[in-house]
């Protein structure tokens, strides 16, 4: 357990307005979020098949919750994303270039370090669209990484028109920035550390290039090696002064084809993944090319609202000493 007390912190919001403005940023940036990308909404799974490969690994050390099904003689996991589950539904759905989808996605991560920003419980938007193979670039991330900056600062202006005792964290634009070059810009930090000092920096950051090996020989962090191409992928952060540091609001990418899914699979010593449906039909250029990601919904109200814990925007467990220790703090878990 790792738990942060600000120092003088008091809820600005009480629990009932915070349970109404809750709904009204849910509200407003789905709506803006799917119109600026044309996304559909679809309804999504909670759990797959464990032989089917389409559980998102994470870092590929967390462990899904497994469970067996008499009448379906098989095991089910409880999803850690949808990241790849998304990619089939465009193609089983038929949808075309240009179109997308998106889906409350919620998961339950066990393995999770509970701080105030992590639970066990994840709930986000998860979207993915449908791009023609000339788009898959990097600018094309570009594009979409500020279109959506733009919704959040839309659902910010509206937000705090509404509570005038809300902060505007926002700035006007989002800095992009290589994970190479966030190394050789502080070469003494941690990469944690490196996050929170370009955040604190430009207010909001595109951090790209992650999963791979800088000239360090080190990762920036571990991504999967089946979904992102890690050439063409990035983390949307943005500073948090209520708790000082930089705050994941979203991960996205452009997704592998075949080329980028051998070299990284084969870096990440996980070859026999290729076996699988889903790596196969990437292989032999059965699924669309796309982009996609997810937005965390608490991550984001906690940040909108001047929350010093997710717990104060979400109903989930944690333990003894932290809940004591925050309501000693006048931090009101749900």
């Amino acid at each position: 357990m790792r738990l942060h007390i600000p120092s003088g912190y008091s809820a600005t919001l009480d629990f009932h307005k915070t349970q109404k403005a809750i709904k009204k940023i849910k509200a407003l940036f789905e709506y803006e979020f799917s119109k600026a990308l044309n996304l559909s909404r679809i309804t999504a799974t909670y759990f797959v098949r464990s032989e089917s490969g389409l559980n998102d690994n994470l870092s590929g050390k967390e462990r899904p919750i497994r469970f067996d099904v008499p009448d379906l003689e098989c095991n089910l996991e409880i999803v850690h994303s949808l990241a790849k589950w998304k990619r089939i539904a465009l193609k089983k759905h038929g949808y075309s270039p240009g179109e997308g989808i998106y889906t409350d996605m919620n998961a339950i991560r066990r393995d999770e370090v509970l701080d105030n920003t992590h639970s066990l419980y994840v709930d986000q938007w998860d979207w993915e669209k449908i791009i023609r193979p000339e788009e898959r670039n990097i600018d094309k991330l570009y594009a979409v990484v500020r279109t959506i900056f733009e919704v959040f600062k839309v659902v910010e202006t509206s937000l705090t028109a509404e509570y005038p005792t809300l902060h505007r964290y926002l700035p006007s634009e989002i800095k992009f920035i290589s994970s190479q070059d966030l190394e050789d810009r502080y070469p003494s930090l941690t990469a944690k550390e490196r996050e929170d000092a370009i955040c604190k920096e430009y207010g909001a950051v595109f951090l790209t290039h992650i999963g791979g090996k800088n000239r360090s020989g080190k990762k920036h962090d571990n991504r999967a090696p089946d979904y992102d191409d890690w050439n063409m992928n990035g983390d949307m952060l943005f500073f948090y002064p209520v708790l000082g540091k930089a705050l994941e609001m979203s991960s996205m990418g452009v997704r592998v084809n075949a080329d980028s899914l051998l070299a990284q699979v084969k870096e990440a010593k996980c070859e026999e993944r290729l076996s699988l449906t889903y790596h196969q039909d990437i292989l032999n250029n059965r699924l669309p090319q796309t982009i996609g990601g997810g937005l965390g919904q608490s991550r984001m109200c906690m940040f909108l609202l001047g929350k010093a814990h997710v717990g104060e925007v979400q109903s989930s467990i944690w333990p003894d000493e932290m809940v004591a220790k925050c309501e000693a703090a006048g931090i009101p878990l749900i």
